[in-house]
């Protein structure tokens, strides 16, 4: 378990939309992670399944992908965004062939689209927490925590080089910076404590 301090001092629909498949198989060179991540027991055998919300019986992310023109969702679930203020907020991600979607469920609103050529790299620790940063330098970047994380960041890097080639880089430090807003640079630490994983945000 994590536990996130901030400190403010310092499928198809009518043959519209293809799922990614269920992949059971994904081999050691198709991870992004080449044994420098903690992981967890579990995640090492999870069966990935793409789709966990429903996305081709959910009316309002078929108009969003209808009127953004992506057709072919790699990856949509619930997880939790951390705002620029640092308080966690519940979203749904959903990653398809072309761009990042950010939706509140509340209230049936897309809150960010980000187009995959726009993102540089994915930070993560190398612990076994449930944290990832999106960096995406002409914008500002995503801070999110998913208990799939493994899965975000494969079908991401997956992704980004079927569609340019360009291979997204994935960074593992105990403690990196990004950009909470276009203004507000923090920055987000790590540390293995009895019992799991303590997180810090601070502003730097």
């Amino acid at each position: 378990m994590s536990n996130a301090d901030e400190d403010n001092g310092n499928g198809e629909a009518e043959g519209r939309l293809r799922m990614r498949p269920s992949n059971s198989n994904i081999s050691d060179d198709q991870e992004p992670f080449m044994g420098i991540k903690v992981r967890r027991k579990a995640s090492l055998f999870r069966e990935y399944l793409g789709d966990y919300i429903g996305v081709p019986s959910n009316p309002f992310l078929i108009k969003i992908l209808q009127k953004q023109g992506d057709k072919r969702v790699l990856f949509a679930d619930k997880v939790l965004r951390v705002t620029g203020s640092g308080k966690m907020k519940g979203c749904v991600l959903m990653i398809t062939d072309l761009a990042i979607f950010v939706i509140d469920p509340e209230i049936d609103a897309l809150k960010r689209r980000v187009a995959l050529d726009t993102v540089e790299k994915i930070c993560l620790s190398e612990l076994s927490d449930n944290f990832f940063a999106i960096i995406i330098p002409k914008e500002y970047d995503l801070l999110m925590a998913s208990t799939r994380k493994t899965e975000i960041v494969t079908v991401m890097v997956e992704a980004t080089k079927s569609a340019s080639d360009f291979e997204l880089e994935v960074a593992f430090s105990n403690r990196f910076e990004y950009n909470a807003a276009s203004d507000l640079v923090k920055e987000i630490q790590f540390e293995q404590v009895q019992g799991g994983v303590k997180t810090r945000i601070l502003r730097k």
